[in-house]
């Protein structure tokens, strides 16, 4: 891995290198090991917090970890293009749009004790602005490589706190095109439902069950991008104790182990029925 600036990196991809990246400010990561017509991303995989932020904070190291994605990189890193964030969504979230994305007030409670400087504020949302900078060239590239792309934007999401049986997988998809892309959604579905877990965990895969897929990284590139599927895909937190902050190493790299199958198969499959 190599630590490269925003405009190194933006010209690696043009030039259609392979490479494997921390932004200059370790804000995210992007690796590249092949051009191939899919994208695996986790951009709440991150859980830095700048130390300038952190006396200023009211939320706990806890409550932020709560709220975030860990393991969701490590779930799909086998896989020839990932792209993650680094960084809490606390400081700043790369699935809000720039306006939203540095938070006031977080799932309820205020999060900082006193406002934030401009100066700030600023220094988030350019690493959120320079994040989009090298989505939009990554997508441009591929789309102009392969006619069409899909991406595969994993989340996780804290189950327990849900007062009715809930989905071990949701798929998001009310700002994506059910018409054209509807029997793609439905095999990634089902896909997802095949999936095995050790100790007995339950298995089911919904779509619109839990969350609606309302999210940025996938409204930008669909807004932008008029021939790459966006795929939101939330496992709840049966890889973990949400509550203990125990992570469960066998559970993660068994969900590894089979995306690494089943997402170049899925995405096999879309670029035979969509390609240009």
């Amino acid at each position: 891995m190599e630590r490269l600036s925003i405009e190194t990196i933006l010209s690696k991809i043009k030039n259609e290198e392979v490479f494997h990246a921390v932004s200059e400010d370790y804000s995210f990561t992007l690796k590249i090991d092949d051009y191939v017509h899919y994208v695996c991303g986790a951009v709440h995989d991150g859980h830095q917090f700048r130390k300038e932020l952190w006396d200023n904070c009211i939320h706990t190291e806890y409550e932020r970890w709560f709220e975030e994605d860990p393991e969701t990189k490590n779930m799909i890193s086998s896989h020839p293009i990932v792209i993650a964030g680094c960084d809490s969504r606390f400081e700043y979230d790369l699935n809000r749009t720039p306006e939203e994305a540095v938070f006031e007030n977080a799932w309820g409670k205020q999060l900082w004790k006193q406002p934030l400087a401009e100066d700030q504020k600023h220094k988030s949302l350019n690493k959120h602005h320079n994040f989009y900078k090298v989505v939009e060239a990554l997508i441009s590239k591929l789309e102009e490589k392969f006619g069409v792309c899909i991406v595969y934007d994993m989340h996780s999401y804290n189950w327990k706190r849900w007062d009715r049986e809930v989905p071990t997988w949701n798929l998001g998809t009310s700002n994506l095109d059910n018409n054209r892309f509807g029997d793609t959604i439905e095999l990634w579905r089902q896909s997802l439902s095949e999936i095995t877990f050790p100790h007995n965990i339950k298995q089911t895969a919904k779509i619109n069950d839990t969350f609606q897929g309302n999210g940025y990284f996938l409204k930008y590139i669909t807004k932008n991008f008029k021939n790459t599927l966006v795929l939101a895909t939330e496992i709840a937190k049966i890889y973990c104790d949400e509550y203990d902050q125990i992570i469960y190493p066998e559970v993660v790299a068994g969900v590894e182990k089979q995306l690494r199958k089943r997402i170049p198969e899925h995405a096999a499959k879309f670029y035979k029925k969509h390609k240009l």
